[in-house]
């Protein structure tokens, strides 16, 4: 048992090679579908793209998806905290299900012991679904809950400027990571425009529908799916790219081992929408930051971080001292179990 332990480690950390991070790093650039162009943007062999990219896949090393812009097909994004009522955590967990809204549910402990979740919710019934989860305390499956509704969703891959190919060790800075965020060099982000709801239809549905399974979807099983010709598939797939329906392509890599990292969602308040603004650029800087997204309505933006496990009271020292500094007002944390992901 010890020694299939030790030896996964061994082989997460002996991929990440340089190769590996050119073919990773392109794919986050110009999208993760055409692997020629991949291998001509990488200066990497085809072949080699092409058996990298599926032995990563398939030693579930790397996914791949596709975040939609969720405005333009109606819909807002929510975060929902639930503490359930003690002996109900699963009715309470099927209940955030129920209006059918709902993107992923994880148990999750520190600032909400109980259920993390993220919705998308139809612009005009945003009201209602805040009435359900009302309902949700109420009929005594909970005692209570938090909701809040997010701006757009930013994913970066590692930043492996900090990370050692030739000891397989990655780097973890926590002084300079400090002095970036209260001495450095800041440039403000512009202010996220809200996207309009756009014309679509079901097939357009369809495909946004699984571009988010699997970002790398061939189209001939798209064009099967929906019963249309693989030009007439191509055609909707380049419309809906072109119109913006594609926000994001997520490019998900272990960068740590799971048997010795942690998943949390960390929320920063800020004392003002410029201060914001100005750090924001910041995160994608951090090899632990998977993705954020602004509060809407708020000075607050929340972040997805993973970490190996002896660096979280690191992060906690450094987060304490953003405060003490002024740089934040505030922040909490919740730890986020990945095996209940669902």
């Amino acid at each position: 048992m010890a020694d299939e332990y030790f030896q996964r480690i061994h082989q997460i950390m002996s991929l990440l090679d340089d190769e590996n991070v050119e073919i990773i790093g392109a794919m986050k650039k110009f999208g993760p579908r055409n692997l020629q162009s991949i291998a001509r943007k990488s200066g990497v062999p085809y072949p080699t793209v092409y058996t990298r990219v599926n032995k990563l896949g398939t030693q579930g090393l790397l996914d791949t998806w596709t975040y939609p812009n969720l405005a333009k097909i109606g819909l807002a994004r929510s975060m929902v905290l639930l503490t359930p009522t003690p002996g109900r955590e699963v009715m309470a967990s099927e209940a955030l299900k129920i209006p059918g809204y709902w993107l992923w549910i994880a148990r999750c402990t520190g600032e909400c012991n109980g259920y993390y979740s993220q919705h998308a919710v139809p612009v005009e019934n945003r009201q209602d679904f805040v009435q359900y989860l009302d309902q949700i305390v109420s009929s005594g499956l909970a005692a209570s809950y938090r909701i809040f509704w997010l701006g757009d969703y930013h994913s970066h891959i590692p930043n492996f400027e900090y990370y050692d190919f030739k000891k397989r060790a990655w780097r973890f800075d926590w002084p300079a990571w400090l002095s970036m965020f209260t001495k450095g060099k800041t440039q403000n982000v512009p202010e996220e425009k809200e996207s309009s709801k756009d014309d679509f239809d079901k097939n357009d549905l369809l495909i946004l529908k699984e571009l988010m399974k699997d970002a790398r979807k061939k189209l001939s099983e798209l064009s099967q799916m929906i019963g249309m010709t693989l030009p007439a598939a191509k055609y909707r797939f380049d419309n809906l790219a072109r119109r913006g329906f594609l926000q994001d392509y997520v490019i998900q890599v272990l960068p740590y081992p799971p048997e010795i990292s942690d998943l949390y969602e960390v929320r920063l308040d800020f004392g003002e929408h410029k201060a914001m603004m100005a750090k924001e650029n910041l995160f994608k800087r951090l090899p632990f930051v998977l993705n954020y997204s602004r509060i809407n309505g708020t000075n607050s933006i929340t972040i997805r971080v993973y970490l190996p496990r002896t660096e979280v009271n690191n992060l906690l020292t450094l987060l304490s001292a953003l405060v003490r500094g002024g740089a934040i007002d505030r922040f909490s944390y919740m730890l986020l179990d990945p095996m209940t992901i669902q």
